[in-house]
C-alpha cells in the first residue's frame, strides 16, 4: 500500500495568503507565489490553493495566480474556489493544474459535478465537503466559506458526490480548522467507509502524530493541513514547514 499523501493546503483571500480559526479570525501570513516556491524546494507531495472568497464575491479563483503557480511549482497542484463552469475548468486545466476543486457549487448544484466529471474525467474533479456541527441538527455540509448550512448530511453528500463522478473528496472539518486540535477522525473514517473514492482529511492537524491517525484510523488516502506547515508551532509564529522524512507514514496499512 502506498504511503497518503502529506498536502499543504493555502487559503487565498485578497491575493495574500491567509490563516483561518473556525474559517473566522482570518490571519494575513504573507505572498502565496512565495509559500508556493518554498513548498516546491522542500518537495511537497501536491499543494491545494483556495480562495475562501472567490464565492462569496460571484467570481472564481484568479487565472492569472493559477499560471502564476504553474511557473513556479514542479509539483502537482490543485485549485478551488468559485468554480462553477465547465469554461472555467478547462481555463484552469489548461494552466497545467492536476485538479479542480469544486466546494460550493457542488452542494448548489450536484449535477454540475457529474457534467464536470464527464467532461474532463473524474481524476480531475476534487469535491471539498465543509462540515460543521449544529447543536440540534447534528453534522450538515455547509456552503460559501462556512455562512450557509445546506440540508445534506455529510455521509449523504460525499455519496452523492461519488456517483455523480467526483474523483477525490476532501473532508473538512470547520469545527476543527485552524485549533490545531486534531482532525475529526469519526467524520474522516464515516466518509472513507461510505464511499470508494480516496478521501482527504482536512483541518485540525497539529502534528506527525494526527498525519498517522487520519491515516491508520480515518482510512484517510491524503492527510492535508495548513497551520501544521504554516505555523512553526501552536504559538502561531510563522514558519513555512514540511516533513523532510515522510517515512513515518509508509508503515500505515
Amino acid at each position: 500500500m502506498s504511503r497518503p499523501r502529506i498536502i499543504p493546503v493555502l487559503l487565498l483571500r485578497d491575493g495574500g495568503l491567509v490563516k483561518s480559526v473556525k474559517f473566522r479570525s482570518h490571519k494575513y501570513i504573507g505572498d502565496p507565489l512565495n509559500a508556493a516556491r518554498i513548498f516546491n524546494e522542500l518537495e511537497a507531495d501536491e499543494l491545494i490553493f483556495l480562495d475562501i472568497d472567490a464565492s462569496r464575491n460571484g467570481r472564481s479563483i484568479s487565472l492569472d495566480f493559477v499560471n502564476a503557480v504553474a511557473e513556479e511549482v514542479s509539483m502537482p497542484f490543485s485549485v478551488g474556489g468559485g468554480i462553477t463552469s465547465i469554461e472555467e475548468i478547462r481555463a484552469i486545466t489548461r494552466s497545467g493544474v492536476e485538479k479542480v476543486i469544486i466546494g460550493s457549487h457542488a452542494v448548489q448544484d450536484p449535477e454540475f459535478v457529474r457534467q464536470a466529471a464527464d467532461a474532463f474525467g473524474s481524476s480531475t474533479i476534487s469535491v471539498c465537503i465543509d462540515v460543521k456541527k449544529d447543536l440540534f441538527r447534528g453534522e450538515r455540509v455547509r456552503t460559501v466559506n462556512g455562512r450557509i448550512r445546506s440540508h445534506f448530511e455529510p455521509i449523504e453528500f460525499a455519496r452523492l458526490m461519488e456517483t455523480h463522478g467526483a474523483g477525490e473528496l476532501i473532508v473538512q472539518s470547520i469545527d476543527r480548522d485552524g485549533t490545531m486540535s486534531g482532525y475529526d477522525i469519526g467524520l474522516v473514517k464515516a466518509v472513507s467507509d461510505a464511499v470508494d473514492v480516496p478521501v482527504v482529511a482536512l483541518g485540525g492537524a497539529s502534528g506527525e502524530s494526527d498525519l498517522v491517525e487520519a491515516s491508520r484510523e480515518g482510512c484517510a488516502n491524503g492527510v492535508a493541513a495548513g497551520s501544521l506547515f504554516i505555523y512553526q508551532s501552536a504559538a502561531r509564529g510563522v514558519l513555512i514547514n514540511y516533513p523532510e522524512d515522510k517515512g513515518f507514514l509508509y508503515d500505515i496499512a
